[in-house]
């Protein structure tokens, strides 16, 4: 298992790497000068042309990667070019409420979906089954900012329930909280629902209920712990995913979040702010991936012993060379 965590750190490089190149060449190929930006419409060419050797736009691709390439190494991220701060000190500011946001939502969407999923499962093919599956299509279909913004006017306007926007009381949280986790909710429920009618029909299930077993233990204790499986790997792709939407949220609700630092940096062309935002996001993903494999193999018996099955093999291959050398060459 070592060994293997080990091998997916060394693979974040080359991703993350890539991922930074790929966001530099698209900012490249984007129209749009920074330059012109901050320096507004009535900015001479000269001026233009001297602002952009002082940010370094006017260098070969090649050569600006390899200077990001080089600050990142030293901790430095650059310096926006809007707020003339270091981008690595107000990424570090604006971190914890990302992670808060996306957190919390990821939380919820778990601690909701999988009953919601295992509940229309043991209903089958009754009115619970068929609503419970309705209002998860339901809210998969309904787009995050769509559903933000219904929320803002529902119960922030016409209500007055809750704050609008800001992060000042434990209130102003659960507006994005709802908006950002709802939709994945439903998408647990559906796969948790899934997985759920396909274990129940498996033949020790059918055994466990013939022993007259109580129905609660076969369902939680024997169904669940196998349908969850699956369940796992789509929890860590969501990750991305609810990062995707709390960008969304953070803008809609002024949470001074990552997602609404990106987004300001994506409007003012701020390449570094842009480049920092991405390669951090990027090892975020990375790293819950990795984790996600952990904890997917730790559940799942059959991987471990297909690994352990591998790892057997090479060693008697190893052994056997050390023993004839002449006969494995031969």
């Amino acid at each position: 298992m070592a060994k293997y965590i080990v091998k997916r750190l060394l693979l974040l490089i080359p991703i993350v790497l890539g991922l930074s190149f790929i966001v530099l060449l698209l900012l490249e190929i984007t129209p749009g000068d920074p330059a012109k930006m901050l320096l507004g419409t009535q900015a001479t060419p000269e001026r233009i042309a001297e602002l952009r050797a002082q940010l370094g736009l006017d260098d070969p691709i090649l050569v600006r990667f390899v200077h990001f390439l080089g600050q990142i190494l030293h901790g430095d991220f650059g310096t926006s070019f809007m707020t003339k701060r270091p981008v690595f000190e107000e990424m570090m500011m604006r971190i914890p409420y990302t992670l808060l946001l996306v957190g919390v939502s990821l939380g919820v969407s778990v601690l909701l979906g999988i009953p919601l999923g295992v509940y229309a499962a043991t209903h089958h093919n009754t009115w619970k089954d068929n609503g419970a599956m309705f209002i998860s299509l339901f809210f998969v279909s309904m787009p995050v900012f769509w559903f933000a913004l219904l929320l803002v006017r529902f119960f922030g306007v016409e209500l007055r329930w809750l704050p609008l926007s800001g992060i000042d009381t434990w209130q102003s949280w659960i507006l994005p909280i709802v908006a950002t986790s709802l939709g994945f909710v439903a998408t647990i429920a559906r796969q948790t629902r899934s997985n759920m009618l396909e274990v129940v029909r498996q033949d020790y299930i059918v055994t466990a209920k013939a022993k007259g077993l109580p129905h609660q233990k076969v369902i939680y204790r024997h169904a669940l712990k196998n349908a969850l499986i699956p369940v796992i790997m789509v929890i860590g792709n969501m990750f991305g995913l609810l990062i995707g939407g709390a960008l969304i949220t953070e803008v809609i609700f002024g949470i001074p979040g990552l997602g609404q630092y990106t987004i300001a940096g994506l409007t003012g062309r701020d390449y570094p702010v842009i480049q920092g935002s991405v390669f951090i996001l990027s090892i975020m993903f990375s790293l819950v991936i990795l984790i996600v494999d952990v904890v997917f193999a730790i559940v799942d018996p059959r991987i471990r012993a297909q690994s352990g099955r591998k790892n057997n093999k090479k060693r008697k291959v190893g052994n056997q060379i050390e023993e004839d050398p002449q006969k494995i060459e031969a």
